[in-house]
């Protein structure tokens, strides 16, 4: 888990913000393998289930991984018969993410975003926005909302805190409380299906994952 220091909103310009982001995307190319051998068993099913089960009409699905990785949701939701996209800064990833879904996987930065308007019935962040610095992250958020369908849903997946962001160990990271985050999806249009703390069955101060189901309202 990266530990950040609190960073006033607004201090960075757009010099320093890419190469907060380039810092950030080299930090994944450098531990991309290392990354799937830690990440790729792990347990994300009710992540899966609250996304999809959020999605109104039939499958299957229009599905954006969003910070996608190695690949390892893009599978599933292959598996299921959806047509997964995946899009991610690293370049390794990228390349792994095809060989290892064989879907179409878009080769972006997040503070970079080209996509198509009202493609996508549903976005899956697992873990990825996150990195978004908060001062970037109500155009990024616009961005996502613009690129899903009326009524898409948008899932998101990140460390929480107390609304504490920097750049340590090479990787930027921002950890938002509840009302925080809340704060800036409703002002980027999204409405709240609802909310839940990771790992499951644990105390509260052992879920530090905060994952949210939002609908482009």
């Amino acid at each position: 888990m990266v530990h950040a220091r609190r960073a006033p909103p607004g201090r960075y310009d757009a010099d320093q913000i890419q190469r907060l982001s380039d810092t950030t995307i080299a930090y994944y190319d450098r531990f991309a393998q290392a990354f799937w051998d830690g990440t790729r068993h792990h347990d994300v099913s009710q992540n899966y289930a609250a996304f999809l089960n959020a999605i109104e009409g039939d499958p299957p699905y229009s599905i954006l991984d969003l910070g996608c990785g190695p690949g390892r949701d893009l599978s599933h939701f292959r598996s299921l018969g959806h047509e997964a996209v995946g899009l991610d800064g690293s370049q390794h990833f990228v390349a792994m993410a095809r060989a290892h879904s064989q879907c179409e996987v878009f080769h972006q930065d997040f503070l970079a975003l080209q996509l198509p308007e009202s493609r996508f019935d549903g976005i899956f962040a697992n873990a990825s926005l996150f990195h978004v610095p908060s001062q970037e992250l109500p155009r990024v958020l616009l961005e996502l909302f613009k690129t899903l369908k009326p009524r898409g849903v948008l899932f998101s997946s990140n460390p929480r805190g107390n609304n504490e962001e920097g750049l340590s160990d090479d990787c930027y990271a921002c950890f938002f409380d509840l009302d925080t985050w809340r704060d800036y999806v409703t002002s980027a249009g999204f409405v709240e299906v609802g909310h839940y703390y990771r790992p499951p069955g644990l105390p509260r101060h052992k879920q530090p994952w905060l994952a949210t189901v939002l609908r482009k309202g």
